[in-house]
């Protein structure tokens, strides 16, 4: 059998919920963790790229689409939960639209921290770290209890009362053990040769983007430089990018270094120019201006705007 294609033409780069929350919004948002009906919030075909400052928990129970996790995809077709840690590359293609059912939790990696019988119980589990049991097909009986769990902790959130938070980590934990009690982990499909670059290339720039520092600073800033690193022609990845994305490979580089300052600006006491260095910005007054073409804002006049 050939070896299924994902047709990312329509798919789009996340922006705001509830689709997903870019880098950004992610990392500033007050939200500590919320629930979510598939009914009323039907996720878009998308490609989330950049890391994530929350696990999610998605439960499918109608509705198929084709799910990629890294180079795993899956074609969803029956009741489902996936397990997304928040460095995943995924993508999501609606082939039902309209005809959805389940939920979602999203949790920030501080909630995680903050309770240590859940983090306890994610790492004994695996079921975010370990790629082969991050996908469980479900019977009925088992998707329906996992639609009760769901269900008691979008009452927690909406009540907002004493232990809310208490008690949603709790039915979290009782997620993890619900799914594993059948632990049917399907085989992925093999993701084709131009979604493997496509993906290749965010999972580069991410790690690009997610280690700037000052004293080392980024080291591929060019399609060229990318294509290199993946052993193709920069005008063949390019053309991937437009295709898949419908952007070129300079605009999600310059999209990403965008969302890692304003993360930087925000979340850290580094100079302006520590900052515009770290990105590859020898001089600051073009660090200034990529910048203000990209925000309206100096980076100074940002970071004051959201101080604290």
């Amino acid at each position: 059998m050939p070896a299924p294609t994902l047709d990312l033409q329509r798919i789009d780069l996340l922006r705001d919920l509830p689709d997903m929350i870019p880098v950004f919004r992610d990392f500033h948002a007050a939200w500590t963790v919320r629930v979510f009906d598939r009914e009323q919030h039907e996720c878009r075909n998308y490609l989330s790229p950049n890391r994530r400052d929350f696990y999610k928990i998605l439960l499918i129970t109608k509705g198929e689409g084709e799910f990629t996790i890294g180079l795993r995809t899956y074609r969803i077709t029956q009741p489902t939960v996936l397990f997304i840690h928040p460095n995943d590359i995924i993508s999501w293609r609606n082939l039902t639209p309209g005809d959805a059912g389940g939920h979602y939790v999203l949790f920030k990696k501080h909630f995680v921290q903050q309770h240590e019988a859940l983090r306890s119980a994610m790492e004994r589990h695996a079921l975010f770290a370990n790629k082969e049991r991050q996908v469980i097909r479900l019977g009925a009986e088992r998707a329906a209890a996992l639609t009760g769990l769901f269900e008691r902790m979008k009452a927690e959130e909406v009540a907002a009362g004493s232990f809310n938070e208490e008690a949603i980590q709790t039915y979290i934990q009782l997620l993890l053990i619900e799914s594993l009690r059948e632990a049917a982990f399907p085989e992925p499909e093999r993701v084709d040769d131009a979604y493997h670059h496509v993906h290749r290339f965010f999972e580069l720039l991410e790690q690009e983007a997610s280690r700037i520092d000052p004293d080392k600073p980024i080291r591929l800033r060019s399609a060229k430089e990318f294509a290199a690193d993946l052993a193709i022609h920069p005008n063949h990845l390019n053309a991937l990018l437009k295709k898949h994305t419908g952007e070129p490979v300079s605009a999600h580089i310059k999209s990403r270094l965008l969302e890692e300052a304003k993360v930087l600006l925000v979340r850290t006491d580094r100079s302006v120019q520590d900052i515009a260095y770290g990105i590859g910005f020898a001089q600051q007054p073009n660090f200034n201006q990529f910048f203000k073409r990209g925000t309206g804002l100096t980076p100074t006049a940002f970071r004051e705007q959201h101080a604290a």
